[in-house]
């Protein structure tokens, strides 16, 4: 299949470009500039140097593929009109197509869950309560299959999120930091297991279908720090309160972090995605979130 990434040299979009040369697919790789270029052509995908927020260009070039996934992000305030312009962009190239579009969402929107699942009702914090008006675009294609995966704290060689933690700060008696009090589970995903995830969507995935992108692992902050402090050679780890996690990283952000959130992702597996790599805290053991 010819596939159109976006994000091939992000952390997410890295794995899902590994997984889809590895399952035989042609991919153009859409990049914004020459070094990014360079990394996605030694990677084995053919480079394409365009503005992604240029809908009715972004539009032609969905036309000229099979299928395509939107592993992109902005991180920052223009996320909304971003993933929106994509997803319509998708959807004027692909409707009555019968291609495969895969758009990246986050396990975040269901909010905290001690068994979360694709078919319950949203209850996402401030950050990411945008995604849902913008993933109906994704969801609805007429006449093609458009999905969604929703991956949780996506890990893998030092990247992503679990840094907040495990490179965090440290109080006065040497003890690394909690993000609040470190109860709350994050459901985690390494990057490489996501990425066959995506090719299963892709491929396979159901028209109008969320996949929580998480392995089943589903650690405690605590259990992620205290990991951290023990290869950092630290004397241990320190609670601090929801106060101070909001002070240190923003009211918004600081609530998505606490979200205390557990998924099997049975929906996903069902698709015949094994998860195998090692979970974060095996990860982080090796010193590699630490060094």
């Amino acid at each position: 299949m010819k596939v159109l990434l976006t994000g091939a040299t992000g952390l997410v979009g890295s794995g899902v470009l590994k997984a889809l040369l590895a399952h035989g697919h042609e991919v153009t790789a859409l990049v914004r500039s020459e070094q990014s270029a360079s990394t996605v052509r030694a990677a084995g995908a053919t480079p394409l140097l365009g503005d992604i927020t240029d809908v009715e260009w972004l539009t032609e070039r969905l036309r000229e593929v099979d299928g395509a996934i939107h592993a992109a992000t902005t991180n920052d305030g223009d996320a909304v009109a971003f993933d929106r312009g994509v997803a319509t962009a998708a959807a004027q190239a692909f409707d009555g197509s019968g291609k495969s579009y895969v758009h990246t969402g986050g396990a975040w929107v269901w909010g905290s869950g001690a068994d979360v699942r694709e078919d319950a009702p949203f209850d996402a914090p401030e950050l990411t309560s945008w995604r849902a008006d913008v993933e109906k675009i994704a969801i609805s294609l007429e006449g093609a299959r458009g999905t969604v995966v929703a991956p949780g704290i996506v890990y893998g060689g030092g990247r992503g999120i679990a840094g907040l933690q495990t490179y965090g700060p440290t109080t006065d008696d040497g003890r690394l930091r909690l993000i609040g009090d470190g109860s709350q589970h994050w459901t985690t995903v390494h990057a490489d297991d996501l990425g066959e995830l995506y090719v299963r969507a892709l491929t396979d995935g159901e028209a109008g279908t969320y996949y929580i992108g998480a392995s089943g692992s589903n650690p405690t902050v605590r259990e992620i720090a205290e990991a951290a402090a023990a290869a950092r050679g630290l004397a241990g780890v320190a609670e601090e309160s929801v106060e101070q996690t909001r002070e240190r990283f923003g009211a918004a952000f600081a609530d998505a972090l606490l979200l205390d959130q557990q998924t099997k992702a049975e929906r996903s597996k069902a698709l015949g995605w094994a998860p195998s790599r090692p979970t974060l805290v095996e990860e982080i053991r090796t010193g590699v979130y630490t060094s």
